[in-house]
């Protein structure tokens, strides 16, 4: 049975900003995105001159994953204290019942009321570990780029509690 799977603009961009797209395909297969999540991510991060929105750009086209234009959204989801793609990505999902991968905290907090289940990039990251797509080496190395770099607004305390979590105190 295949997973119904839609990503917010944070995932796409911090496994664009890590060259490992390819994990979201060998996990899921494929992932929907609303339009307005593209926009974000593609379209001006392209204008920007962004290399990640061109490398997300390339794998969408070659994988030919197109964002979902029309979205039902339900009246409390409009309202919500959220921007445009969270709303979009979590209508989306609720209308797919699928798995919502979101790293932004409201919008997670949102999306679990609304009893969808939520993953971020570094739980994706974890489930790629956990089915041997990445080694051992590969998870830390991506957690500490996650932790580095000032492109990816992750909380570093996060990736060190998360490994420790899976592999005991040792800093490895």
């Amino acid at each position: 049975m295949a997973l119904n799977v839609v990503s917010n603009a944070g995932p796409l961009m911090v496994f664009s900003k890590l060259n490992v797209l390819h994990l979201l395909k060998e996990l899921y297969g494929r992932v929907e995105f609303p339009f307005s999540v593209y926009s974000e991510t593609v379209r001006a991060g392209i204008s920007r001159g962004f290399a990640d929105a061109q490398i997300l750009n390339s794998f969408l086209l070659q994988n030919n994953w197109k964002p979902a234009r029309e979205i039902e959204m339900p009246m409390d989801l409009k309202a919500a204290n959220l921007d445009r793609g969270e709303k979009e990505s979590i209508a989306l999902a609720l209308s797919k019942n699928a798995l919502l991968l979101m790293d932004e905290e409201r919008g997670r907090n949102y999306a679990r009321q609304k009893n969808l289940q939520v993953r971020g990039s570094l739980g994706v990251l974890i489930e790629a570990y956990a089915k041997k797509l990445i080694s051992e080496d590969q998870l830390r190395l991506y957690f500490q780029q996650i932790s580095e770099r000032k492109d990816i607004w992750i909380n570093p305390d996060l990736c060190v509690r998360l490994l420790e979590e899976i592999f005991g105190s040792d800093p490895g």
